[in-house]
Order: C-alpha cells, then structure tokens, then sequence
C-alpha cells in the first residue's frame, strides 16, 4: 500500500507541473500539489507502521472521511458527465457563449474549443445571434468577450450577429448578464461551453429562469480533463452552496 501511494503522490505532483505549464489562468494546479503531498504523507504513515499505531476509533474515522469525499465526488462527475455530447437544437434565437483565458496571442485552448462550437453552430444556423460573455480578469490583457468576438469575426462571422458582454467574471455573471439581451422565457437560447462545464451552466442557466435552453456541448484535450473534471466538482459544489444551482 505504502509504494502504492508513493507513485500516486508523485504522479499528482507531476500531473501539477503539467498542469501549471498550460497557463490556464488559474491556480487550480496547486490543488494537485496539496493531493500528491498528502498522499505522500500518507504512505510515509503507512510504510513507517504510524497508521497501524493509530487507535482504531480514530483510522476508522479518517477512513470514513476518505470514503465520503469519494462518493461526493463520484457523484458529481456522474451529473457532469450527463451534458457531455449535447449538440443543441436548430434555428435557435441566441447562443451564448461562456468566457474563458485569453493570452496576449489570442484564446486559450479552452475557449478555442468553445469559439470553434460557436462557429460551427453559426455557420449550420444563419439566423442564430451570438453572445460573447467574459470580463477582463486580473491576468489577461483585454475583457474576455473582445477577444473571443475578434475570433469570430476573422473566422468570417458577420460583426451583426455578434453581441458583446463584456463584464461578468463566473459562469453565473456570463448567464445573468446576458439575459439582458433576450427574453429568457420567449427566446430559444443555446449554452456553448466545453463538455465538462456543461452541465453546471445549463443548471445556472435554468436557475436563473431562461425556460427554453439546450445546451451545446464543444471539445475538451483528453490531457487536462481529469483536472478540468476535478475543478468542475468543486465548482457544483461551490454554486449549490451558493445557490446557483
């Protein structure tokens, strides 16, 4: 067991790095971190026979803990995983789209992902109207929805038929903020965002009261799906608390 948690440790703390050099504007790559030096803790538990020397009471207890945070987790990546391959429905009034990094040179991969199921949707739809939503954070040079507009503009999309948010800063500012632009109860609205952050914005989408919306799944990289996935968990759990789910 103790070897065991000793290359699971280090494969987090690897995965971290991996994590780290992409960019992603956020420092959830020091969640892998703070997992792999606990695992390590304990292996170093396990294999110095401290575990064993622990009363009962109190290893059933931390196995307790362990076990319901991986049930709470198993759970969630079951929801999540219910939007995976939604590709919307045609002729909708609006699609919006949710904002995410964005670099000097352009979006991040992942806002690539969600711009390209944008344009795709555009292109098959020519009376669908977009809504680019996302402000400018801390780390990023311009607001969000600017860049992913100029994205879609040199793509080939008529500047018409986009409409720019340029002010929300999470998935519950994206909604709420575009909700200005059409009725949330006559309109056909489509929720573009990448697989794994799907179902949490078509449930913040629903909360927030647009009654006709669907969602429109786009692409993830197979690579830093587990973290994306991990993030998305404690991002349900996050808006529930906050009820916005």
């Amino acid at each position: 067991m103790g070897i065991a948690l000793i290359v699971i440790g280090i494969a987090c703390i690897v995965y971290g790095v991996m994590v780290m050099m992409i960019g992603s504007g956020t420092w959830f790559f020091a969640f892998w971190y703070a997992l792999g030096a606990l695992v390590l803790a304990a292996a170093w538990f396990c294999i110095s026979g401290r575990w064993e020397a622990l009363p009962a009471i109190a290893r059933h207890m931390v196995e307790g803990v362990v076990v319901l945070l991986l049930v709470g987790f198993a759970a969630t990546q079951v929801l999540i995983m219910q939007d995976f391959n939604d590709e919307g429905e045609p002729n909708l009034d609006y699609i919006v789209v949710l904002g995410a990094q964005v670099h000097e040179w352009g979006p991040s991969v992942v806002l690539q992902h969600r711009l390209d199921a944008a344009y795709d949707y555009l292109q098959q739809n020519d009376r669908t109207v977009c809504i680019v939503s996302g402000g400018q954070g801390f780390n990023e040079y311009a607001a969000e929805a600017d860049v992913m507009a100029a994205y879609l503009v040199d793509r080939g999309i008529d500047p018409s038929r986009i409409i720019i948010e340029n002010r929300a800063g999470n998935t519950q500012e994206n909604i709420a903020f575009s909700m200005q632009f059409f009725d949330p109860v006559q309109d056909r609205v489509g929720i573009v965002t990448n697989n794994f952050h799907l179902f949490r914005g078509m449930r913040i989408a629903r909360k927030a009261g647009i009654v006709n919306v669907c969602g429109i799944a786009a692409d993830s990289n197979p690579l830093y799906l587990p973290n994306n996935m991990v993030r998305e968990s404690l991002g349900l759990a996050k808006d529930f608390l906050a009820g916005n789910i």
